[in-house]
């Protein structure tokens, strides 16, 4: 395997579940258990690091070959959970949707069409094996997704300026983290409020189908399971002043409420804060 360079990559946001234990069947759930007692695990930084490294042969490996047995875990109220990486199958998904993101010449010249068909057919026969599976991470490039915001509030908001110096593994240690962290119960009412008032109050649209979206995604888990909304990398681009002023979760809810309401005045000025705020994150991407 190549080299993995301790570069930080700054561009992916991230929409975790975390599971308890007693969520997974034997014998992931002694993996897990294992797992969870190391003193040093790997981090999301370390994922992307090898997937990147992966594109580097030629020809480029699209997927990872066999699947990851990495987590993230967290300890919730004295319960063990765990949020397992699925890299490759992530992978797969992401795979699927690069052709909405990306022109066909540039998609063509990073990874040739013979090796993304080779993938989608691993995955169709994968997925004939595995009807029931579904990704404990979603990720996002360069944003945090508005509907995201819904499911938490900003009283869940943990933001830790960090030490700010070092390099590699160092750096990474040191850096700024903005999340937030939510019982599964309280993520899935806030959904099914939102969408109330958004369906009684707007068009069908893109809010509204992504927030259906990850209400069905969260029904497939645990009840007692943890939501974690994590800045990931971006929190490498934004200067602190932008990271500290950042109270999005804050900003839909009054928007949302305002709509709940009848107060369209108010709704657009929430609704103007984050559009100005995630438009200077986009524009990142094209200065990149």
């Amino acid at each position: 395997m190549p080299k993995v360079s301790s570069l930080i990559i700054p561009y992916a946001s991230y929409l975790r579940v975390y599971e308890p234990l007693a969520a997974f069947p034997e014998p992931e759930r002694g993996h897990w258990y294992r797992y969870a007692r190391r003193p040093e695990r790997p981090s999301y930084q370390d994922e992307l690091r090898r997937s990147l490294a992966d594109l580097l042969p030629v020809p480029p490996v699209p997927v990872p070959v066999q699947e990851s047995g990495d987590a993230f875990v967290a300890e919730v109220d004295g319960v063990l959970c765990v949020c397992p990486w699925r890299t490759r199958l992530r992978g797969w998904e992401a795979l699927g949707d690069l052709a909405e993101e990306l022109p066909a010449p540039v998609l063509d010249a990073a990874l040739p069409e013979l090796v993304r068909r080779q993938a989608a057919q691993d995955y169709e026969r994968w997925l004939t094996r595995n009807p029931d599976a579904r990704p404990w991470i979603r990720t996002s490039t360069w944003q945090v997704p508005l509907h995201w915001f819904v499911l938490v509030s900003d009283e869940e908001r943990e933001y830790d300026k960090g030490a700010g110096s070092g390099d590699g593994a160092r750096a990474e240690q040191d850096a700024p983290v903005l999340r937030y962290r939510t019982p599964m119960v309280q993520a899935r009412r806030r959904v099914a409020r939102a969408l109330r008032t958004l369906r009684d109050t707007l068009d069908e649209g893109p809010l509204i189908d992504g927030l259906v979206d990850v209400g069905r995604w969260l029904e497939e888990f645990h009840p007692r399971s943890l939501v974690e909304l994590d800045y990931g990398g971006l929190v490498h681009v934004l200067p602190a002043g932008e990271l500290d002023g950042d109270h999005s979760a804050a900003d839909v809810a009054e928007g949302i409420e305002a709509l709940r309401t009848g107060d369209g005045p108010a709704a657009g000025e929430a609704y103007g804060r984050l559009v100005e705020r995630w438009r200077s994150v986009r524009d990142r991407r094209s200065a990149n």
